[in-house]
């Protein structure tokens, strides 16, 4: 049975994941392939070959029509959508071959490039950002730097072994330097800043300008390439198939979970935090919480990530969950349902959930996670494992301060992550932000699905049938989401709650004063 659809690849940090999809979107079968670090490195360096991605690609592929092949199905692939680790640098020579391994998102030997360069260029230049990682290579491999005439990331690599052409997502590119929202490129006045840093380097003056470097942006929908003769080969598929501008993960999970339109934020809820909000207009200033890159289709996204999560509050239930004798499921399962009856205000309680360090917040030492309040009636385990969820929200709040300042609107959060498994807590998101959540369940999880969606959409515009990029991602929603909508007495509770934690927080130097 030949069946039209589309390709979604997601190059991940640790492993590639391939899906098919039929017309409607609906997930036919996957194929995984997997990778390692490059072995030996120093703390804190995280590289791998490109050629693994294309060998964990070809198992990927494999594993896919195996599992085709068992329901009978030939796929008739109509476009392919790519997406991959953001703020990796992946260096090509003239001839488009790999400079060695690739550095990627969590590499942290530029830091000091990147504070340099925000300083410098006068906006956020985040650590991960790719051109920081470029200016480190400069500095500190500079016979390698010499050699460079591409730029790109793991997408974007992935995109060129398939169709032979340096073009990039605008969401992924903006991972790699700033975006003008005038012009939806590079900015120009930021670029001739940079080559002035660079240009003060040892041979610096010898080097191709950035902008020569890195990869042509392009928006959902816009032309990309099609697969040539090396990706035909490696996908085993035909050639001419059209190739969606390859992006990051976070444009494509905003894809996936079908937000395109201002006012929207993606909240994911882990071991980490990241809040993604569709902006109307380009952020102004610095903030050291938030982040900034673009939707697919062009549109700012400001991101507030938060290194303490949930962890806080899963060690709280865990340690109950040992203290009666159960398991880790079992702990939750008995924990849970009391943060769920706890009473608005904890009991009076207040909890710092400063398991490690929050830069964004300016806490530079972790170890630090307290709870303040116990008396003989609030010290529960519902109380405490809810004020431990509720300092996670109220970073995420304090965060997303100079958006509420800069007045971005927020209309909707979409939920996700490990939270949603007791999806009840959604209320109290919704009920401390002032603002309707949902957490979907039609449609489908992953950044592969959102590579897949940006895939339907490229065929889309081949034919002259593409909608608006939001109006496409709202046409795809399905299923009967969970939604809760903000109770105004619990939301005047969390207000002075959250008054309070803000003065906590403040106090927090003199505590890891006290703890050296």
């Amino acid at each position: 049975m030949n069946i039209q659809g589309y390709l979604g690849i997601d190059a991940g940090t640790q492993g590639l994941s391939v899906i098919f999809t039929d017309e409607a979107m609906k997930i036919l079968a996957h194929g995984e392939g997997s990778y390692e670090m490059v072995p030996g490195l120093a703390a804190d360096c995280y590289e791998q070959a490109p050629g693994d991605w294309e060998q964990a690609l070809t198992t990927a592929m494999a594993g896919l029509r195996q599992k085709l092949d068992a329901s009978g199905i030939t796929m008739e692939v109509q476009a392919i959508g790519i997406s991959g680790q953001m703020h990796g640098e992946v260096l090509a020579d003239e001839l488009g071959r790999s400079l060695g391994p690739a550095r990627l998102w969590c590499d942290s030997r530029n830091e000091g490039e990147g504070h340099e360069l925000t300083e410098r260029l006068g906006v956020k230049m985040p650590k991960r950002i790719t051109s920081a990682r470029w200016l480190w290579t400069i500095r500190n491999q500079p016979e390698k730097a010499a050699r460079v005439a591409h730029i790109t990331t793991p997408a974007g690599w992935i995109a060129f072994r398939l169709t032979g052409q340096w073009n990039l997502g605008i969401g992924d590119a903006a991972g790699m330097f700033p975006i003008d929202q005038a012009t939806l490129n590079y900015d120009s006045r930021l670029l001739a800043d940079f080559d002035a840093v660079v240009a003060a380097t040892p041979h610096g003056k010898q080097l191709r300008p950035l902008r020569d470097l890195l990869p042509h942006v392009k928006r959902v929908g816009q032309d990309a390439g099609t697969l040539d003769g090396h990706g035909a080969a490696l996908l085993g598929l035909p050639t001419g198939i059209p190739v969606a501008p390859a992006e990051g993960d976070q444009p494509a999970a905003l894809a996936g979970s079908l937000i395109g339109a201002a006012g929207m934020v993606s909240m994911s809820f882990g071991t980490s935090v990241v809040a993604n909000s569709v902006g109307d207009r380009a952020f102004q200033g610095i903030s050291r919480a938030v982040d900034h890159f673009c939707a697919p289709d062009g549109k700012p996204i400001n991101m507030v990530w938060l290194r303490n999560g949930t962890t806080a509050m899963n060690t709280v239930v865990e340690m109950f969950g040992r203290v009666n004798g159960t398991g880790r499921g079992d702990g939750f399962a008995a924990v849970m349902p009391q943060v769920l009856a706890a009473p608005t205000d904890c009991g009076g309680l207040l909890a710092l959930p400063f398991m490690d360090d929050e830069p964004g917040l300016g806490v530079s030492r972790g170890g630090t996670a307290c709870v303040i309040g116990l008396n003989d009636t609030s010290a529960t385990p519902g109380n405490v494992a809810k004020a431990m969820l509720l300092a996670t929200i109220f970073n995420l709040k304090l965060g997303s301060d100079e958006l509420d300042r800069q007045g971005f609107p927020r209309t909707e959060i979409i939920l996700s992550g490990g939270v949603t498994k007791t999806p009840a807590l959604g209320q109290i998101l919704a009920d401390a932000f002032n603002t309707p959540v949902s957490i979907l369940d039609g449609a489908a999880e992953g950044t592969a699905w959102g590579a897949a969606l940006m895939a339907k959409y490229r065929r889309l515009s081949i034919t002259g049938r593409s909608p608006e990029w939001s109006a496409f991602l709202a046409g795809h929603a399905s299923g009967t989401p969970t939604r809760f909508t903000p109770r105004p007495a619990a939301t005047a509770v969390y207000h002075q709650m959250e008054k309070r934690y803000r003065r906590l927080v403040a106090l927090h130097g003199q505590l890891e004063t006290a703890i050296i």
